[in-house]
């Protein structure tokens, strides 16, 4: 979608481009544009129960990957300024890095993704175009609210992980690193606070994907 900015879009384009991407992040196979930071880790033995803990950790990671395609997405489209639209999509890009390793690392695992992914994708798209119609300024704060909220999730799942299981380390470790330049970018370019009971909602929010996601 980036490239597309070359020409003025009209709102009909940019309304098909955000079909289009939906439409990838939930039925394509997601192409990551890094290579994926499990690759060269040695094979773990992991018993059955470990195996079908990391996937379960995998999969709601997977669904909170569609959840930030579909934030950012939906914040872009409303966005009022071309550069905290063009910050936006870099982490869309960024974001579908991470969707690509959760998906392979759940192959690996022999672990399936969330069957409630279209949920939330819509669900999250909703939420983050109206967190962009507040006006630039709180949705780059939004920003940097999700991305402290996921932060402290991954470093949960570290704690949670077998030590063996160096691969999903590898990619966790370097989503969060990713997670924290997203914070800081959109704090460095301006993004407000969130008034404490949007903070607390997103955190419940959070937690009815987490909590589901983890078996569905």
């Amino acid at each position: 979608m980036v490239a597309m900015e070359a020409r003025q879009l009209t709102p009909l384009d940019r309304l098909l481009a955000h079909a289009d991407h939906a439409l990838r992040t939930l039925a394509a196979e997601p192409h990551p544009g890094r290579p994926s930071p499990a690759q060269g880790a040695p094979p773990a033995a992991l018993s059955d129960a470990e195996r079908r803990e990391v996937g379960q950790l995998m999969r709601i990671n997977h669904a909170g990957e569609v959840a930030a395609q579909a934030l950012y997405m939906g914040q872009a489209l409303v966005a009022r300024d071309a550069a905290t639209r063009a910050r936006l999509e870099r982490a869309v890009a960024e974001e579908g890095d991470h969707l690509a390793w959760c998906a392979q690392r759940l192959e690996q695992l022999d672990a399936r993704t969330s069957l409630l992914a279209p949920v939330w994708y819509a669900g999250s798209f909703t939420i983050g175009a109206l967190a962009g119609l507040a006006g630039d300024r709180w949705s780059l704060g939004f920003v940097v609210e999700t991305e402290r909220q996921v932060e402290a999730h991954l470093d949960g799942h570290l704690d949670a992980l077998p030590a063996a299981d160096q691969a999903t380390r590898a990619v966790i470790v370097q989503m969060k690193a990713d997670e924290v330049r997203h914070a800081d970018d959109a704090r460095a370019a301006g993004g407000a606070d969130l008034p404490p009971p949007v903070r607390g909602l997103m955190r419940a929010v959070a937690q009815v994907m987490i909590r589901t996601a983890r078996w569905i």
